[in-house]
């Protein structure tokens, strides 16, 4: 077996397993990214099997439109109040249930969404659990205007926090920047370790022009990892308290 296939596994099996939390008449909030891409398939395939009556809200636009080609009910957040369960992947879990997300430049309406429901459950293949937070670039969405005087009072944020000369870098696509789907930037801070995660999310919410930030901090109610042999391990809030 391959690694991508492995990957793959264990994404399905996370997946699969997530799905099955999933019960009728619930609101769900259905997450972006590869993770969060094949539970949008699985839960079509269940959804159809057994005719269940859910309702969703997207955290993009790309999952909105993958969610109603599947023949989903997707609504606005705000038509649907708040919501049962939240169902979304990571780029970087760690042992408190703490994460980086925003690979998908989407972390913002994650954010919204995850903390607009009761349980925030994370999805994700094993090469996601980290130690320690920062390996995975932390994405930071900001506005355009101005974007050049944000780095450098984020990169002064970060050397009053011993994380000085740490790259900030402009995500680029095909020599042009990555556009958020409210048409920002995002700022990647390549930091390796980040180990007061807490105080640097603080620094960086408190910086006009600063729109999100990429940690999830105390948000995630459950993990759910695949391995590659096709089973998952769950890691719960509950345990850690």
């Amino acid at each position: 077996m391959t690694d991508s296939s492995s990957v793959d596994l264990s994404k399905d099996a996370a997946a699969r397993a997530a799905v099955a939390l999933v019960e009728n008449g619930m609101k769900l909030g259905l997450g972006t990214g590869s993770t969060a891409k094949v539970f949008v398939d699985r839960l079509a395939e269940r959804v159809h099997a057994e005719g269940m009556d859910l309702r969703c809200a997207s955290t993009s636009k790309a999952t909105a439109d993958q969610a109603r080609s599947l023949g989903l009910v997707v609504e606005e957040l705000d038509d649907l109040g708040w919501l049962d369960l939240t169902i979304d992947g990571a780029d970087e879990v760690d042992p408190d249930l703490n994460l980086i997300k925003g690979g998908g430049a989407a972390h913002l309406r994650e954010k919204i969404v995850a903390t607009a429901s009761d349980r925030m459950v994370v999805i994700a293949d094993q090469g996601k659990v980290v130690d320690c937070l920062g390996k995975f670039k932390l994405p930071v969405e900001v506005i355009p205007f101005g974007w050049q005087s944000t780095r450098v009072h984020i990169e002064r944020a970060l050397a009053e926090l011993g994380l000085e000369g740490r790259p900030v870098i402009l995500r680029e696509r095909d020599g042009q920047p990555v556009r958020t789907d409210e048409n920002n930037f995002i700022l990647d801070l390549a930091l390796e370790e980040i180990h007061d995660a807490k105080s640097l999310a603080n620094a960086l919410s408190a910086i006009a022009g600063v729109v999100e930030h990429g940690f999830f901090l105390n948000i995630c109610n459950l993990a759910i990892i695949g391995r590659p042999d096709g089973s998952v391990v769950e890691l719960r809030r509950e345990d850690l308290e």
